[in-house]
């Protein structure tokens, strides 16, 4: 069917739909990986939002049953140049068409998305509308468009209950934000056991379970909105390891007293440059954020910058110099993306190690990383 595309300062575009018929109001943004859709599509951090793909052909090589970083699509809805009806790959299963409308997500295609991304860094990302409706009035639906929000968007996508990986190395508890679960198959990939908890968990069941470590994972909208999640990190700081990405780097700093702020219109793909501060080397990363730590409003007593974007110098990493803590804005566990900062995760068990010596030999922790 014909379908539009409309954005809340009035911009409108017109093409096709696929998935499912209908309309959805959410949060435009745009994505510039070249591959990765089907990762994308079911990344949870992008509940609430409307994903644009950058690259012009989408649904090339299909849709399988490996490489899914949730259960099922967690956008509202999906926009892209072309799409390919006729995949071509060993792995594929189903068209990406016949995957959105199994699971009750609206697509368009045949916009300009090229002008839509000029757009969106121009003016910033803003809300709009996917509609199949012939007599669609954006008069009569700009204030709706403009209101929509994301009520709750961790809780919409953290696990309900507890779930244990068995594994021989050091223990880990996962807090689940919104996870991908490329971060779990990371920390199994080295023998780790994995209790995943509900984003909502008290510090107390966490430390109950005597983890050799803490991670924090990424997770969709302002972090500032998860009080609850952030009063347990102050909690659990200092008792054990922390490793957090993206929304778990975000709440870590806030529960250290810093700030945090929107980004005009986020970082998205698998192609952003960072630099490791200590290494001196520049990684390419695999990124999905709106919001970014106020550098300013770091405690330099406490907290230093580890990593830093290079498109735009925002914070990537913070290591904290007075406890065994430390975190990054961006994906080491990729997918869709480069492995190139997978490391990080092999830090993460160095940390465990060193934290769990100490404590045997002396019984107490002697400062930071």
């Amino acid at each position: 069917m014909k379908a539009i595309l409309a954005l809340e300062d009035g911009t409108i575009f017109h093409g096709n739909s696929f998935g499912i018929d209908g309309e959805v109001i959410g949060e435009i943004v745009f994505n510039t990986g070249m591959t990765g859709y089907q990762e994308v599509l079911t990344d949870p951090s992008y509940c609430g939002q409307i994903v644009a793909m950058t690259y012009p052909l989408i649904g090339n090589y299909g849709i399988n049953l490996e490489d899914m970083e949730s259960s099922k699509p967690q956008v509202r809805g999906f926009i892209v140049r072309e799409l390919c009806s006729n995949p071509s790959n060993w792995r594929s299963v189903e068209t990406l068409g016949a995957y959105l409308k199994k699971n009750n997500i609206i697509g368009i295609e045949g916009i300009d998305t090229r002008e839509l991304t000029r757009i969106l860094r121009d003016k910033g990302t803003m809300k709009g509308i996917i509609s199949t409706d012939v007599n669609f009035n954006f008069d009569a639906r700009v204030e709706e468009i403009k209101a929509y929000v994301t009520e709750m968007p961790v809780y919409q996508v953290t696990t309900r209950e507890v779930i244990h990986y068995e594994g021989s190395g050091f223990r880990v508890a996962l807090l689940d934000y919104g996870i991908k679960q490329n971060i779990i198959r990371s920390l199994l990939k080295r023998n780790c056991e994995v209790y995943v908890f509900p984003a909502w968990t008290k510090a107390e069941d966490i430390l109950a379970v005597n983890p050799d470590g803490i991670m924090l994972s990424n997770g969709p909208g302002d972090p500032k909105d998860c009080k609850d999640e952030i009063n347990t990190i102050k909690q659990l700081m200092g008792k054990k390891p922390i490793f957090g990405i993206c929304l778990g780097h975000q709440l870590t700093a806030l529960a250290s007293n810093a700030d945090t702020t929107r980004l005009k219109y986020g970082h998205r793909g698998c192609n952003h440059p960072v630099k490791d501060i200590k290494k001196d080397l520049t990684y390419i990363t695999s990124q999905n954020h709106g919001y970014t730590i106020v550098e300013d409003s770091l405690d330099k007593n406490r907290m230093e910058v580890s990593h830093i974007n290079m498109n735009d110098g925002t914070i990537e990493g913070i290591r904290y110099k007075d406890m065994p803590v430390f975190t990054v804005q961006f994906h080491p566990e990729a997918s869709p993306g480069p492995a190139d900062t997978a490391y990080l995760f092999d830090e993460f068990m160095e940390l465990m190690k060193k934290f769990k010596n100490q404590l045997c030999q002396s019984g107490n922790w002697n400062g930071g990383i």
